[in-house]
Order: C-alpha cells, then structure tokens, then sequence
C-alpha cells in the first residue's frame, strides 16, 4: 500500500509559507515604532532613535507593546531597549521632574495666598504626578502635584 497523497502537504505549506515571508510589506501588516541604536536605562529617547518596521497582522509580542512613535519620543528608558525589537509599553517612563529625596519648592496656592518652602519628596514624580512630599520647616508629609517647573503645587486650584 502507498504513502497518502497528503503527507507532502506540509512540503507545499512550508514553501508558502517561505514565499510570504519573502514578500513586501502588504496593507494587512502593523507598522511599530523600534530603537534604531542601543537605548540604555536614563536614556531620554529622541525621534531619531526610532524607526517604523512593518510586522505581520498576525505578530503576538511577548508582552504590550507600544504602536505609536509620538508615544515614545521624549520618554525615558526604563530598561535597555534593542534595535529592531519593538518597545514594551512597560519598558518607557515619563522624565522625572522631581527626585526622591532632593530638595525642592512646595508652593500652597489657595484663594490668592501664595506660601513657599521647602520640601524633600518622599517618591520621585512627573508632570501632573500626586507625590508625597515633608516640608522640611515643620516635617509634616502633604500630597502635592508635581509642576512643569519642578515645583510641587499643594492647596486648592
């Protein structure tokens, strides 16, 4: 008795399979944004690091990943990134503006009062973040939302 006509099936997939491999980007592929160069832990990422490389509709990353160059540019390395592998969505920070622990200004606004101090963050922070901060003058811990400036903003407003 003969060997199936169907065990050389797999042959053919495999050589389509290979062809489509070959073949350009089509309509149905996702573009996403990949690191050009090594971006290391710190590194703010710029425009020029980035590149769109095209995927398959069907790619499954190992974890989220980021689909947007505008996403990306202007935030902060959270771990190394490779070239040509696309971003974690976890693998991306928003720059600090604030540090655990340096010395910054606490302004409380409220109803046109304008009070200054001191204070040390107790957690690092980006814009718009809701940080815990001591004031150093009187070591009492208030919630205060991290500026553009750097300054932490406390009160009402």
């Amino acid at each position: 008795m003969g060997l199936p006509t169907f065990t050389r099936l797999p042959v053919a997939v495999l050589a389509v399979g290979l062809a489509l491999a070959a073949a350009p980007a089509t309509a149905g592929d996702i573009s996403l944004p990949v690191p050009t160069v090594t971006i290391y832990p710190g590194d703010t990422i710029k425009d020029s690091m980035l590149r769109m490389q095209a995927y398959p509709e069907t790619f499954k990353a190992r974890t989220a990943v980021i689909d947007a160059p505008l996403a990306i540019a202007g935030r902060v390395a959270r771990r190394m990134l490779l070239p040509g592998e696309p971003v974690p969505v976890n693998a991306v920070d928003d720059p600090r503006l604030v540090s655990r622990g340096t010395p910054t200004q606490i302004v409380f606004e409220e109803q046109g009062l304008l009070i200054t101090a001191v204070g040390a963050p107790l957690q690092n922070g980006g814009l718009g973040d809701v940080i815990r901060v001591r004031n150093t003058d009187t070591n009492r811990i208030v919630l205060g939302t991290v500026m553009a400036d750097g300054r932490i903003r406390t009160g009402d407003r």
